[in-house]
């Protein structure tokens, strides 16, 4: 997703998303020596109302299937392939089957790793997967503020309470782009100074366009506490001067036993300007409430409702998910 593309429109209802205590975990079914499989199934009724419009969106349906293949090679070396159906993000709006990820990992020591292929942005807080978040909807930002899938080389030095993370690829929002005329890069620092605290920075820069994402969480008892923020230059695009955005969140999340909930603000803006007058191209605040209960260690159901402030609409969305994993 490079901003000067078409911008993409705002989703209420990004992706399917769980978590009881912790997001969902996969099993990693082996298949043989060195072999292994995961995945997960992810379906979901949306109902959504939006003021000023008679009729509302009512929604059922798989939202994602995903195999993810791992093998464990010698001396270090391992590969990973992931398998999904669902929506590409091409823009037409069809379900399809493709290949997400490809990438092989070379493993120096405990400490230092390489992989190359295609792989996803190590930048932003809520996940690109249903398995990896703590409510329902995403805050429709990330295609804004945080990398996407790519292709490149990345390189990572991990020694528990710090790490660094860089990478160079041909675009950091297009995971198909092939030419490497101009490249892109992604810089990455994280800390954990203390148990349960994990704050990360990135910078990524790809032609006009310049993101800064910062996160910390906090991690306590039954407790999770996050917060983000992000700034975005993206130059002249889209016919306007000097683009740029902001946008933060503050999620929490409370967990005991079978049962969680998470409650989530966020708030973004993208504006530009033409001949001295400030034009805004998106923006969106929203409040979310989302409670889940685990049903069994694969299955796992999440609700949520959601209210929207699209500047001058207001959109109410409700939603039932069901994330099975395997």
């Amino acid at each position: 997703m490079k901003f000067n593309r078409k911008l993409l429109a705002t989703s209420i209802a990004a992706s399917m998303i769980a978590a009881a205590s912790v997001p969902a975990a996969y099993a990693e079914i082996e298949l043989g020596e060195g072999l292994s499989v995961s995945g997960f199934l992810d379906m979901s009724y949306v109902y959504s109302d939006a003021d000023g419009v008679d009729s509302t969106d009512k929604t059922f349906g798989i939202d994602q299937f995903e195999m993810d293949f791992f093998y464990a090679g010698s001396d270090g070396v391992s590969a990973q392939v992931d398998i999904e159906y669902g929506e590409s993000g091409t823009g037409n709006g069809e379900d399809e089957t493709f290949v997400e990820q490809a990438f092989i990992t070379k493993k120096f020591n405990d400490q230092f790793s390489v992989k190359a292929g295609r792989f996803l942005s190590n930048s932003g807080w809520e996940t690109e997967e249903p398995t990896g978040l703590y409510q329902y909807s995403g805050t429709g930002y990330g295609q804004y503020f945080y990398g996407g899938y790519q292709q490149g080389v990345s390189a990572s030095y991990d020694v528990g309470a710090f790490q660094l993370m860089a990478s160079v690829v041909n675009s950091a929002f297009d995971p198909v782009e092939r030419d490497t005329t101009t490249l892109a890069t992604e810089l990455g620092v994280a800390i954990s100074p203390v148990e349960g605290l994990t704050a990360k920075l990135f910078y990524i820069q790809d032609e006009e366009t310049d993101l800064i994402n910062f996160w910390t969480s906090y991690a306590v008892s039954s407790f999770t506490f996050a917060f983000e923020y992000n700034v975005g230059d993206y130059g002249d695009t889209l016919g306007l001067e000097d683009v740029d955005g902001d946008g933060y969140l503050l999620m929490a999340n409370y967990a005991v036993g079978n049962f969680g909930i998470t409650v989530r603000y966020h708030d973004y803006s993208i504006e530009g300007s033409d001949a001295g007058q400030t034009i805004t191209l998106d923006e969106n605040s929203a409040i979310t409430i989302s409670p889940s209960y685990k049903v069994g260690d694969n299955l796992l159901l999440v609700a949520e409702y959601r209210m929207d402030e699209f500047g001058d609409q207001d959109v109410n969305t409700f939603a039932l998910e069901a994330l099975f994993t395997f």
